[in-house]
């Protein structure tokens, strides 16, 4: 990817209704710190380079640094379980040299929430954070998809998203208008 925002226009006829449509609220919607907690200790302990967290089905999707060939995806109460975290090992991607460390992923999830829950028909379906090449996935309600990378999005953060956002990035350019 040569740019450092890449910005894929979804689905047509999801984008044409639009307004239409209005977030329902999932189960990780109801318990969005519990999750961000474990996103971020999987990312800190447990060797997850890259975490995609589904909103609005409820699910992540992890790539392991000992196993970096293999996605794993896990589902709704089996994330919440009280021993989740239990069943994977100790273990740093400290070998890989990633771009990112735990306080970006902590102020990223922040801003994942923030773009979850701020409207209610303008929102994040699902986002991703990949800590070695430093890039942020996003995929809204219209089916509009964003690729960027870490310094960028840090430097949108006030603008992306709200509605009174500048330099034509409000949050109907998740949708690609």
């Amino acid at each position: 990817m040569s740019n450092k925002w890449l910005q894929v226009r979804g689905d047509p006829s999801v984008r044409a209704f639009l307004f239409a449509q209005q977030r329902v609220e999932s189960l990780f919607d109801t318990r969005l710190p519990e999750i961000h907690d474990i996103v971020s200790k999987l990312v800190a302990e447990r060797g997850v380079f890259h975490a995609k967290i589904h909103y609005s089905s409820s699910q992540v999707t992890l790539w392991f640094s000992d196993d970096a060939y293999r996605y794993r995806v896990y589902v709704k109460e089996e994330v919440l379980a009280p021993d989740f975290l239990q069943q994977f090992r100790r273990q740093s991607t400290e070998h890989l040299k990633p771009v990112l460390d735990t306080r970006d992923v902590d102020a990223i999830l922040g801003e994942f929430r923030r773009l979850r829950l701020s409207d209610e028909t303008i929102y994040l379906r699902a986002g991703s954070i990949n800590l070695i090449n430093g890039m942020i996935g996003m995929n809204f309600s219209c089916d509009g998809t964003h690729y960027i990378d870490h310094k960028t999005f840090y430097d949108k953060l006030e603008n992306f998203g709200t509605p009174e956002a500048v330099a034509g990035f409000p949050v109907v350019a998740a949708c690609g208008s």
